[in-house]
Protein backbone atom coordinates (compact mmCIF):
# COMPACT_ATOMS: atom_id res chain seq x y z
CA UNK A 1 0.00 0.00 0.00
CA UNK A 2 1.62 3.24 -1.04
CA UNK A 3 -0.96 5.80 0.01
CA UNK A 4 -0.43 9.07 2.46
CA UNK A 5 -1.88 12.16 2.75
CA UNK A 6 -1.17 13.54 -0.82
CA UNK A 7 0.45 17.21 -1.04
CA UNK A 8 0.63 20.07 -3.80
CA UNK A 9 3.71 20.50 -5.48
CA UNK A 10 5.02 24.42 -5.30
CA UNK A 11 4.21 24.94 -8.88
CA UNK A 12 1.23 27.02 -8.86
CA UNK A 13 -1.61 26.71 -11.79
CA UNK A 14 -1.45 29.55 -14.14
CA UNK A 15 -3.43 32.51 -13.49
CA UNK A 16 -4.99 31.01 -10.27
CA UNK A 17 -2.74 30.86 -8.01
CA UNK A 18 -3.73 27.59 -6.69
CA UNK A 19 -1.21 24.42 -5.43
CA UNK A 20 -2.94 21.53 -6.88
CA UNK A 21 -2.09 17.70 -7.98
CA UNK A 22 -1.20 16.71 -11.50
CA UNK A 23 -2.84 14.14 -13.34
CA UNK A 24 -1.33 10.80 -12.59
CA UNK A 25 0.60 8.94 -15.85
CA UNK A 26 -1.33 6.18 -17.12
CA UNK A 27 0.76 3.77 -14.84
CA UNK A 28 -0.19 5.20 -11.76
CA UNK A 29 -2.97 3.35 -9.42
CA UNK A 30 -4.72 6.39 -8.34
CA UNK A 31 -7.56 7.58 -10.50
CA UNK A 32 -7.27 10.70 -11.94
CA UNK A 33 -11.08 11.71 -11.31
CA UNK A 34 -11.12 14.19 -7.66
CA UNK A 35 -14.39 13.63 -5.92
CA UNK A 36 -15.67 15.76 -3.47
CA UNK A 37 -17.47 14.63 -0.16
CA UNK A 38 -20.95 13.50 -1.54
CA UNK A 39 -19.68 11.58 -4.74
CA UNK A 40 -19.55 7.64 -4.80
CA UNK A 41 -17.31 5.28 -5.23
CA UNK A 42 -17.33 1.46 -5.16
CA UNK A 43 -15.00 -0.65 -2.70
CA UNK A 44 -15.58 -3.19 0.77
CA UNK A 45 -12.40 -4.47 2.22
CA UNK A 46 -13.23 -7.21 4.70
CA UNK A 47 -11.41 -10.25 5.80
CA UNK A 48 -13.34 -12.73 3.86
CA UNK A 49 -11.63 -11.32 0.57
CA UNK A 50 -8.64 -13.06 -1.22
CA UNK A 51 -6.52 -9.88 -1.43
CA UNK A 52 -6.69 -9.55 2.22
CA UNK A 53 -3.05 -8.26 4.12
CA UNK A 54 -1.93 -7.76 0.85
CA UNK A 55 -1.91 -3.94 0.85
CA UNK A 56 0.01 -4.60 3.78
CA UNK A 57 2.58 -6.33 2.48
CA UNK A 58 4.48 -3.87 0.19
CA UNK A 59 3.78 -0.14 2.42
CA UNK A 60 5.10 3.67 2.05
CA UNK A 61 2.62 5.14 4.62
CA UNK A 62 3.15 8.97 5.85
CA UNK A 63 2.25 9.40 9.24
CA UNK A 64 0.94 12.57 10.38
CA UNK A 65 0.97 13.59 14.08
CA UNK A 66 -1.93 12.49 15.24
CA UNK A 67 -1.41 9.10 14.01
CA UNK A 68 1.80 8.62 16.14
CA UNK A 69 -0.02 10.40 19.30
CA UNK A 70 -2.66 7.02 18.76
CA UNK A 71 0.60 4.44 18.24
CA UNK A 72 2.59 5.44 20.70
CA UNK A 73 -0.78 5.30 23.28
CA UNK A 74 -1.51 2.12 22.51
CA UNK A 75 1.49 0.64 22.71
CA UNK A 76 1.89 2.68 26.05
CA UNK A 77 5.51 3.52 25.11
CA UNK A 78 6.65 6.91 24.88
CA UNK A 79 6.74 9.52 21.48
CA UNK A 80 10.75 8.94 21.31
CA UNK A 81 10.74 5.26 21.84
CA UNK A 82 8.07 5.02 19.22
CA UNK A 83 9.93 7.00 16.89
CA UNK A 84 13.01 5.07 17.36
CA UNK A 85 11.97 1.92 17.16
CA UNK A 86 8.83 2.08 14.61
CA UNK A 87 9.41 5.14 12.16
CA UNK A 88 11.77 5.77 9.11
CA UNK A 89 12.82 9.66 8.29
CA UNK A 90 12.42 11.09 5.04
CA UNK A 91 12.28 14.71 3.60
CA UNK A 92 9.03 15.91 2.72
CA UNK A 93 10.57 18.60 0.38
CA UNK A 94 14.02 19.90 -1.37
CA UNK A 95 14.92 21.78 1.99
CA UNK A 96 14.91 19.04 4.25
CA UNK A 97 11.52 19.25 5.76
CA UNK A 98 11.37 16.19 8.32
CA UNK A 99 8.65 13.31 7.94
CA UNK A 100 8.22 9.87 9.32
CA UNK A 101 7.21 6.88 7.48
CA UNK A 102 5.68 4.00 9.49
CA UNK A 103 8.81 1.32 9.87
CA UNK A 104 8.87 -1.91 7.85
CA UNK A 105 10.08 -5.33 8.99
CA UNK A 106 13.57 -6.06 8.64
CA UNK A 107 14.61 -7.02 4.99
CA UNK A 108 10.63 -6.72 4.21
CA UNK A 109 8.46 -4.26 2.98
CA UNK A 110 5.42 -5.82 5.26
CA UNK A 111 4.26 -3.38 7.51
CA UNK A 112 5.72 -3.92 11.29
CA UNK A 113 2.26 -4.16 12.75
CA UNK A 114 0.88 -6.82 10.01
CA UNK A 115 0.25 -10.29 11.44
CA UNK A 116 -1.29 -13.44 10.41
CA UNK A 117 -4.86 -12.51 11.49
CA UNK A 118 -4.52 -8.92 10.17
CA UNK A 119 -3.42 -4.97 11.23
CA UNK A 120 -2.17 -5.78 14.88
CA UNK A 121 -3.25 -2.16 16.04
CA UNK A 122 -6.08 -1.89 13.79
CA UNK A 123 -8.52 0.43 16.14
CA UNK A 124 -5.87 2.87 15.96
CA UNK A 125 -4.61 2.22 12.30
CA UNK A 126 -2.77 5.12 10.66
CA UNK A 127 -5.02 8.01 9.16
CA UNK A 128 -3.38 6.81 5.59
CA UNK A 129 -4.51 3.12 6.11
CA UNK A 130 -8.17 4.56 7.14
CA UNK A 131 -8.42 5.87 3.82
CA UNK A 132 -7.36 3.24 1.89
CA UNK A 133 -8.62 2.61 -1.20
CA UNK A 134 -9.33 6.36 -1.19
CA UNK A 135 -6.40 9.39 -0.99
CA UNK A 136 -6.95 13.13 -0.10
CA UNK A 137 -5.88 15.64 -1.59
CA UNK A 138 -5.35 18.99 -0.03
CA UNK A 139 -5.18 22.05 -1.86
CA UNK A 140 -4.77 25.78 -0.92
CA UNK A 141 -4.99 28.73 -2.72
CA UNK A 142 -2.09 31.22 -2.72
CA UNK A 143 -2.43 33.80 0.01
CA UNK A 144 -5.50 31.36 1.55
CA UNK A 145 -4.86 30.80 5.12
CA UNK A 146 -6.76 27.48 5.18
CA UNK A 147 -6.41 24.24 2.52
CA UNK A 148 -9.62 22.85 0.28
CA UNK A 149 -9.81 18.82 0.26
CA UNK A 150 -10.98 16.93 -2.02
CA UNK A 151 -10.10 12.84 -2.70
CA UNK A 152 -9.61 10.35 -5.15
CA UNK A 153 -9.92 6.01 -5.62
CA UNK A 154 -6.58 4.44 -5.58
CA UNK A 155 -7.12 0.73 -7.89
CA UNK A 156 -4.11 -1.35 -7.57
CA UNK A 157 -3.41 -4.65 -9.13
CA UNK A 158 -3.86 -6.95 -6.24
CA UNK A 159 -6.65 -5.18 -4.46
CA UNK A 160 -10.17 -6.79 -5.23
CA UNK A 161 -12.33 -4.76 -2.88
CA UNK A 162 -13.08 -2.43 -5.76
CA UNK A 163 -14.78 -5.26 -7.46
CA UNK A 164 -16.78 -5.62 -4.01
CA UNK A 165 -20.96 -4.51 -4.15
CA UNK A 166 -20.57 -1.75 -2.30
CA UNK A 167 -21.01 1.33 -3.11
CA UNK A 168 -21.09 4.70 -0.81
CA UNK A 169 -19.92 8.02 -0.50
CA UNK A 170 -16.86 9.84 0.16
CA UNK A 171 -18.39 11.22 3.65
CA UNK A 172 -19.97 7.96 4.68
CA UNK A 173 -16.76 5.95 4.21
CA UNK A 174 -14.93 8.74 5.97
CA UNK A 175 -17.31 8.30 8.62
CA UNK A 176 -17.17 4.62 8.97
CA UNK A 177 -13.33 4.52 9.19
CA UNK A 178 -12.77 6.99 11.59
CA UNK A 179 -11.41 9.56 9.67
CA UNK A 180 -13.44 12.82 10.72
CA UNK A 181 -11.53 12.95 14.13
CA UNK A 182 -8.24 12.59 12.72
CA UNK A 183 -8.35 14.99 9.85
CA UNK A 184 -9.65 17.56 12.59
CA UNK A 185 -6.96 17.21 14.77
CA UNK A 186 -4.27 17.25 11.53
CA UNK A 187 -5.85 20.06 9.81
CA UNK A 188 -3.84 22.78 11.30
CA UNK A 189 -0.61 20.46 10.32
CA UNK A 190 -1.46 20.04 6.97
CA UNK A 191 -2.02 24.31 6.43
CA UNK A 192 1.44 24.38 8.24
CA UNK A 193 2.88 21.89 5.82
CA UNK A 194 0.90 23.39 2.77
CA UNK A 195 2.04 26.55 3.99
CA UNK A 196 5.56 25.57 3.74
CA UNK A 197 5.15 23.72 0.36
CA UNK A 198 3.48 26.30 -1.38
CA UNK A 199 5.47 29.30 -0.61
CA UNK A 200 8.70 27.08 -2.53
CA UNK A 201 11.92 28.73 -3.15
CA UNK A 202 10.66 32.07 -1.76
CA UNK A 203 11.39 31.89 2.02
CA UNK A 204 14.27 30.43 1.47
CA UNK A 205 15.67 27.43 3.24
CA UNK A 206 14.92 27.09 6.86
CA UNK A 207 17.26 27.16 9.72
CA UNK A 208 18.21 23.75 11.70
CA UNK A 209 16.64 25.22 14.58
CA UNK A 210 13.11 25.45 13.05
CA UNK A 211 13.66 22.13 11.43
CA UNK A 212 14.49 20.81 14.72
CA UNK A 213 11.23 22.95 16.78
CA UNK A 214 8.71 21.18 13.98
CA UNK A 215 9.92 17.78 14.59
CA UNK A 216 9.68 18.03 18.26
CA UNK A 217 6.49 19.66 18.05
CA UNK A 218 5.26 17.67 15.19
CA UNK A 219 5.87 14.15 16.52
CA UNK A 220 7.38 13.88 19.93
CA UNK A 221 4.95 15.42 21.72
CA UNK A 222 5.83 14.08 25.27
CA UNK A 223 9.42 16.20 24.56
CA UNK A 224 6.85 19.20 23.46
CA UNK A 225 5.60 18.85 26.95
CA UNK A 226 8.50 19.03 28.55
CA UNK A 227 9.51 21.84 26.36
CA UNK A 228 6.88 23.90 27.28
CA UNK A 229 7.89 23.43 30.63
CA UNK A 230 11.58 24.94 30.58
CA UNK A 231 12.27 28.09 31.34
CA UNK A 232 13.22 29.38 28.35
CA UNK A 233 9.54 28.66 27.03
CA UNK A 234 8.00 30.01 30.24
CA UNK A 235 10.10 33.03 30.31
CA UNK A 236 9.32 33.89 26.68
CA UNK A 237 5.36 32.87 26.36
CA UNK A 238 2.60 33.89 28.71
CA UNK A 239 0.08 30.95 29.30
CA UNK A 240 -3.05 31.68 31.66
CA UNK A 241 -2.42 28.75 34.91
CA UNK A 242 -5.54 26.86 33.60
CA UNK A 243 -4.93 26.59 29.77
CA UNK A 244 -1.40 25.10 30.84
CA UNK A 245 -3.64 22.78 33.15
CA UNK A 246 -5.32 21.40 30.62
CA UNK A 247 -2.76 21.15 28.04
CA UNK A 248 -1.11 18.66 30.82
CA UNK A 249 -3.95 16.85 31.19
CA UNK A 250 -4.92 16.07 27.67
CA UNK A 251 -2.56 15.42 24.70
CA UNK A 252 -5.13 16.26 21.73
CA UNK A 253 -5.04 19.95 23.16
CA UNK A 254 -1.38 19.54 23.40
CA UNK A 255 -0.85 18.74 19.90
CA UNK A 256 -3.42 21.35 19.20
CA UNK A 257 -1.00 23.85 21.00
CA UNK A 258 1.93 22.30 19.56
CA UNK A 259 0.32 23.53 15.73
CA UNK A 260 -0.04 26.80 17.13
CA UNK A 261 3.41 27.20 18.63
CA UNK A 262 4.65 26.21 15.21
CA UNK A 263 2.50 28.74 13.14
CA UNK A 264 3.95 31.48 15.67
CA UNK A 265 7.48 30.53 15.56
CA UNK A 266 7.85 29.37 11.69
CA UNK A 267 5.43 31.99 10.58
CA UNK A 268 4.52 34.64 12.79
CA UNK A 269 1.05 34.05 13.31
CA UNK A 270 0.87 35.36 16.85
CA UNK A 271 -1.92 33.69 18.84
CA UNK A 272 0.09 32.63 22.30
CA UNK A 273 1.02 35.43 24.31
CA UNK A 274 4.63 37.06 24.50
CA UNK A 275 5.35 38.57 27.76
CA UNK A 276 5.77 41.71 27.59
CA UNK A 277 9.47 41.43 29.56
CA UNK A 278 10.50 38.86 27.35
CA UNK A 279 13.10 40.73 25.56
CA UNK A 280 14.94 42.15 28.27
CA UNK A 281 15.53 39.01 29.79
CA UNK A 282 16.54 36.76 26.78
CA UNK A 283 19.09 39.93 26.55
CA UNK A 284 20.34 39.37 30.25
CA UNK A 285 20.32 35.58 29.56
CA UNK A 286 22.28 36.19 26.15
CA UNK A 287 24.79 38.39 28.21
CA UNK A 288 25.74 35.99 30.96
CA UNK A 289 26.68 33.24 28.59
CA UNK A 290 28.64 35.72 26.57
CA UNK A 291 30.89 36.06 30.13
CA UNK A 292 30.58 32.89 30.68
CA UNK A 293 32.23 32.19 27.51
CA UNK A 294 34.36 34.38 28.06
CA UNK A 295 35.25 33.30 31.76
CA UNK A 296 35.63 29.63 30.02
CA UNK A 297 38.43 30.97 27.32
CA UNK A 298 40.06 32.73 30.09
CA UNK A 299 40.31 29.84 32.00
CA UNK A 300 41.16 27.46 28.98
CA UNK A 301 43.92 29.74 27.98
CA UNK A 302 45.57 29.73 31.48
CA UNK A 303 45.16 25.84 31.41
CA UNK A 304 47.08 25.44 27.78
CA UNK A 305 49.70 28.04 29.42
CA UNK A 306 50.17 26.15 32.52
CA UNK A 307 50.17 22.98 29.92
CA UNK A 308 53.40 24.27 28.10
CA UNK A 309 55.15 25.51 31.02
CA UNK A 310 54.96 21.81 32.45
CA UNK A 311 56.12 19.87 28.98
CA UNK A 312 58.87 22.42 29.20
CA UNK A 313 59.52 21.99 32.31
CA UNK A 314 59.79 18.08 31.65
CA UNK A 315 61.64 18.22 28.60
CA UNK A 316 64.31 20.49 30.58
CA UNK A 317 64.56 17.83 33.33
CA UNK A 318 64.97 15.40 30.64
CA UNK A 319 67.93 16.90 29.15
Amino acid sequence: MSIDIRLPQPESAPDQGIKEYSDPSPMTPVQPVQLGPNDTFQFRCHKGIACFNKCCQNIDIMLAPYDILRLKNRLRISSRDFLDNFTRDFAMDGHGMPGLKLATRDESPACVFLTPEGCGVYADRPSACRYYALGLLSMRKKDSPTDEDSYFVVKEDHCLGHQEAKTQTVGEYRKEQGLEDYDAINRDWRQIVLKKRSSGPTVGRPSERSMELFFLASYDLDGFRDFISTPGFTDLFELDPAENEALLASEERLLGFAFRFLKQALYGEITIPIRADAAEKRRERYRQRVEQMERDAVDSKVFDQDAQYESLKYEKDDE
